[in-house]
């Protein structure tokens, strides 16, 4: 029987859900985290994964990865790419992730595979970014979003040079989107969940500010997305690499879709509570259908 080992950070919500469908089907799952992992190249593989001994998991589904410093983090993004050069099957390896959680990285791959994404720049230093601003916020206000952060946490609204935060603010490097209005009263956007090449649930996310998400008090609506949107999600989720996603996107005054950006390690706490379905029973189906 096949053993799967699930990278977590803490044993929360998600993780709980996780641990519960595998259980459901009779899976062997060792939840572990990446942080306890180790490189030993006088261990028989090269690396030791926590609950494995001297053999390795089948297969890995990455939930989380804890925050650390660059050096620790490359290190459990390291621990993926080893897995995957041995055979593991990791949903979602590093490459895709790595994809996603840098902002910049994900938009030039939506781009580069024709998907429409905001127009985006990212630059280092508040010179570059003011000179950008300068030229860029005559024709419209930029989004500033921490190029590896989430939900919904840093943004600022652009309208002019004088708005950007000092440089320690952003790490350095200001990651700057072509705001994009709806033309609607509540601030209106959509999460569509895909997996395994499927959107498997969805919803609307309304707010009273510009700030769409669930956990800063946006409103999660059940969705059911038309046929372009769920495409346009599963082709975002597949440019980056990625087997299951958390796919943003915006329908702007126009009526025409934005992907914003795809989450490689997405939550679905807000989305469960509109969806009948079990979202982590899909992510575990998709990956066991996968080694089948």
């Amino acid at each position: 029987m096949i053993r799967v080992g699930l990278a977590i950070d803490t044993l929360d919500w998600h993780a709980r859900a996780l641990l519960r469908e595998f259980r459901r089907r009779d899976i062997d799952v060792v939840p572990f985290r990446l942080v306890d992992a180790v490189f030993d190249t006088t261990h028989r593989h090269g690396i030791a994964v926590p609950g494995f001994g001297a053999g390795l998991p089948g297969a890995v589904l990455v939930r989380s990865i804890s925050s650390g410093s660059f050096e620790a983090v490359t290190r459990r993004l390291g621990v993926l790419h080893a897995l995957r050069e041995l055979g593991v099957t990791v949903w979602n390896d590093a490459r895709a992730i790595e994809r996603c959680v840098d902002k910049s990285t994900t938009s030039f791959f939506l781009a580069q595979a024709d998907i429409a994404t905001p127009p985006t720049w990212t630059v280092e230093g508040r010179e570059a970014a003011v000179a950008l601003a300068e030229l860029e916020c005559p024709a419209g206000p930029l989004v500033l979003k921490p190029l590896f952060g989430s939900q919904g946490s840093g943004l600022r609204l652009i309208g002019g040079a004088e708005d950007l935060p000092p440089p320690e603010t952003v790490g350095g490097v200001y990651y700057l989107q072509r705001y994009i209005p709806t033309g609607t009263r509540l601030f209106r956007d959509h999460r569509l969940f895909v997996c395994a090449g499927t959107v498997v649930a969805a919803m609307t996310r309304e707010a009273e500010t510009w700030v769409t998400n669930v956990r800063l008090g946006a409103r999660p609506v059940a969705f059911a997305p038309p046929p372009t949107l769920a495409e346009l999600a599963v082709r975002a989720a597949g440019c980056v690499g990625a087997h299951y996603a958390g796919v943003d996107l915006l329908v702007d005054r126009d009526l025409r879709p934005w992907v914003l950006e795809v989450n490689s390690m997405p939550g679905w706490k807000g989305l469960q509570r509109v969806t009948p379905c079990s979202i982590a029973g899909h992510i575990v189906a998709g990956l066991l259908a996968g080694l089948r």
